[in-house]
């Protein structure tokens, strides 16, 4: 058996269908980031723990509840509350744990969208490590999300996640996004700084994740980025295929992929978006040093 951790903020529209899915294991815990509507109402409800700690990054949240939080297996999979647990999935974990030569199994998802799977635009085969052993896997930010840290060897599971994406409504997919966009900002001027493309993982990599993360790093380099990612998905991994719910989704896509490229324009010049030097507090002309100081505040280093 394995504990399954879900992780909440604001989530009254899915916890409890998140939940539901969950109960397949004997240990469920909800951490929650300080939710400020009826999710631990709702998910308190059920025979589940409820922890509450307040969210820095993605990286140190998980880390910190696969290290802190007691859990009655030494196995774990990590649940966000618009994905769904299926028993085929459940099982086919159980059966790797039974295994015992893995430290951790990557799971893809399905993303679902305005009533339908969103197979080809979202590169599916899209693996996240899920199925982890707690002793010998933690996580690092990058940019909005994380990435694991494994010590020992990995696997693919077969079975596949729900993914409910847009479940909130529309409003909210935009604002949680626009946050996004301002981490991988950030991350963007990290990686033109000290980062490189691996071309060997990416024509050559022995997995989806190697080949994919070699792929993004790639991106961050391409001229027209919002517009070359738009063509990618929609002609390339023909997302045209996937009807009106794959335009739109592949819209969505670059209307972030342009909110992050302004970001990290205005982080290098940020006058660009009002056509005015910022001045110091005392009426001064600004100087080179004032891009510095923008970036410095959310933990970017300056590009030379």
């Amino acid at each position: 058996m394995f504990t399954i951790f879900i992780l909440t903020h604001n989530e009254e529209r899915d916890i409890a269908a998140c939940i539901e899915s969950a109960l397949l294991s004997d240990d469920v815990i909800v951490v929650d980031s300080c939710s400020s509507d009826r999710t631990r109402a709702i998910a308190t409800q059920y025979p589940v723990r409820f922890v509450e700690h307040p969210f820095a990054s993605h990286g140190q949240q998980r880390t910190w509840m696969l290290q802190n939080l007691p859990c009655r297996h030494d196995w774990a999979y990590i649940l966000e509350a618009d994905e769904r647990m299926t028993p085929e999935l459940f099982a086919e974990c159980l059966a790797a744990i039974a295994q015992g030569d893995r430290v951790g199994y990557y799971v893809a998802e399905r993303v679902m969208f305005m009533g339908r799977w969103i197979r080809r635009s979202t590169q599916f085969p899209r693996y996240q490590l899920r199925l982890l052993r707690r002793d010998r896997v933690w996580f690092d930010d990058y940019g909005h999300t994380e990435r694991e840290v494994v010590d020992g060897p990995t696997d693919f599971l077969r079975e596949t996640y729900p993914h409910y994406t847009c479940s909130k409504g529309l409003s909210r997919w935009i604002d949680k996004h626009n946050r996004y966009s301002t981490d991988e900002a950030a991350e963007t001027l990290r990686q033109l700084q000290s980062g490189r493309v691996d071309w060997q993982a990416l024509l050559w990599g022995k997995s989806e994740v190697e080949r994919r993360r070699a792929l993004k790093d790639l991106s961050l380099r391409l001229p027209l980025r919002p517009l070359a990612r738009w063509l990618y998905m929609m002609f390339i991994l023909g997302g045209w295929r996937d009807g009106r719910a794959g335009l739109a989704w592949c819209t969505l896509q670059a209307f972030y992929e342009y909110l992050i490229v302004l970001k990290v324009r205005e982080l290098n010049h940020p006058e660009y978006l009002t056509g005015v030097q910022p001045e110091h507090p005392r009426g001064e002309a600004a100087s080179v040093d004032d891009t510095v100081a923008v970036a410095t505040r959310i933990g970017v280093p300056p590009l030379p």
